[in-house]
């Protein structure tokens, strides 16, 4: 064939970037026997180097384009003339020309998303493999690898223990428990069987692993069971109230997670199957079904940072909490009344603020309208005074949003706020009183200042109120 042109001119080899590093796993071929792959997981980069060698050197190889193809195929054995493939990605290598010299292309696969495990079952075949192809003429030339791909799972969030009781009306009733129902692949089955009452005759209990294989739907669907291990739990019989414990090691056995609907093609699951067998060889079994998962050997460093971060954002923003009850622009300023300085009971006349929650019934303009009427200014001069700031959190404003109060009558003096003090405690210094009549003159001119004030228009501070949202 060589000498008529047909034959294969040329080799082709494909090489992984460090395959040297990468792990293996072991992967049961097509002919059963037993093979060593390189191992990708789900979103790896699949990338590596497209080798051609010429058989006969100065040669040349006329080819229509030289590509390699990344493909997932599912094979079911009673259809071995269909292949379904649910992957397909191809990158062309080289264009169409002669080739004379060999020649290495590379090639990356970047990301690729691998969203089935590779599986070799009884009647179906799951795998994924690297094609590259020349295309010639009339023969293409092909090779083609196998890889390995492990689909790893994050632990369940519910796993209930199983607890059942069966038996034989008014002759045998057991009570069995398992302690979890989703085990990994390294797990370890825990367990015990509780006799309730016993009026047979029983000789020995096993236990076994079963996986079944479903293939196919409809009339065409195909079920095979195959035993994983078997043992002996018990031998003689038991009598009322024996409890046998159970513990059943999967990481010695070739197990395969739980397949469920894979390209509604084939599901794989596994059971607990539970055997009791009497002096008269009757069998006794019950069925149990566990889920299996592939646990992930890399620590999960990614997902532990991000919730590191989502805890620190909302310590510091409540992410539930209107816009305007964290941030905003500044409110206005509270003004309390003039008191005597001196007084030390005035202190404790100046109204507390309470703390506005996330969720209030009234909007804060309507609360804002209610107490600027019952606080009615009636003179255009403010006192400054101390501003009271609320501290952030539970939904506190972060600034002051006390409306602006205005005083009802001038700023006393010093000298007065002396002598109101000493008029309120009912002293009888003489020196008092011979100030109260210099006092009285001062309030007396006061009061005149105060009637020149009231024919003369009410001036009010204008108070801002952008800060506050309606409800």
């Amino acid at each position: 064939m060589n000498f008529l042109g047909f034959g294969q001119s040329a080799e082709i080899d494909i090489v992984f970037d460090g395959a040297e590093n990468r792990k293996t796993a072991e992967v049961k071929g097509e002919d059963g026997k037993i093979e060593q792959m390189l191992l990708y997981y789900d979103g790896e980069t699949v990338s590596g180097k497209v080798n051609v060698t010429l058989k006969k050197p100065g040669s040349k190889l006329e080819h229509h384009g030289i590509k390699i193809e990344f493909i997932g195929q599912i094979e079911l054995f009673y259809d071995r003339g269909n292949h379904h493939e649910f992957k397909c990605l191809a990158k062309a290598l080289a264009r169409p020309g002669d080739l004379i010299q060999n020649n290495s292309y590379p090639f990356e696969f970047p990301n690729v998303e691998k969203q089935f495990e590779v599986y070799a079952g009884s009647n179906v075949r799951l795998r994924y493999f690297l094609r590259a192809t020349i295309v010639r003429r009339i023969s293409d030339i092909t090779k083609e690898v196998d890889i390995a791909v492990h689909t790893l799972c994050s632990y369940p969030d519910v796993n209930n223990p199983i607890k059942m009781e069966v038996g034989i009306e008014d002759c045998l009733h057991i009570e069995f428990e398992y302690n979890k129902s989703k085990y990994h692949l390294q797990d370890t089955i825990i367990g015990k069987i509780y006799f309730l009452l016993v009026r047979i005759k029983i000789k020995h209990m096993e236990i076994a692993i079963i996986k079944r294989e479903s293939t196919g739907t409809g009339p065409n669907m195909f079920t095979e069971n195959e035993n994983i291990t078997k043992f002996e739990i018990m031998d003689g019989a038991p009598v009322k109230g024996e409890s046998i414990p159970i513990r059943v090691f999967l990481a010695g056995y070739n197990l395969t997670p739980t397949m469920r609907e894979i390209n509604k093609k084939f599901s794989v699951k596994y059971f607990l199957n539970l055997v009791l067998m009497d002096t008269e060889d009757r069998r006794y079994f019950k069925q149990q079904e566990i889920t299996l998962w592939r646990k992930a050997d890399i620590p999960r460093y990614h997902a532990h940072s991000q919730q590191q971060a989502a805890i620190a954002g909302h310590n510091t923003h409540p992410q539930h909490a209107p816009a305007h009850l964290v941030s905003g622009p500044p409110a206005p300023i509270s003004a309390t009344p003039a008191v005597p300085v001196n007084d030390s009971n005035a202190a404790g006349t100046v109204p507390s603020e309470s703390k506005m929650g996330l969720f209030t019934r009234e909007s804060p303009n309507q609360e804002f309208s209610q107490q600027s009427q019952d606080s009615l200014p009636t003179s255009p001069m403010t006192p400054p005074s101390m501003s009271i700031e609320r501290g952030i959190g539970d939904g506190a404003a972060a600034t002051s949003t006390s409306p602006v109060l205005l005083s009802t009558t001038p700023p006393p003096l010093p000298v007065a706020a002396t002598i109101i003090n000493a008029t309120t405690t009912h002293e009888t210094d003489p020196a008092a009183e011979q100030k109260t009549a210099e006092v009285e003159d001062l309030l007396e001119s006061n009061e005149q200042a105060e009637n020149d004030i009231e024919d003369k228009p009410l001036v009010v501070a204008p108070v801002t109120t952008d800060f506050l949202d309606d409800a």
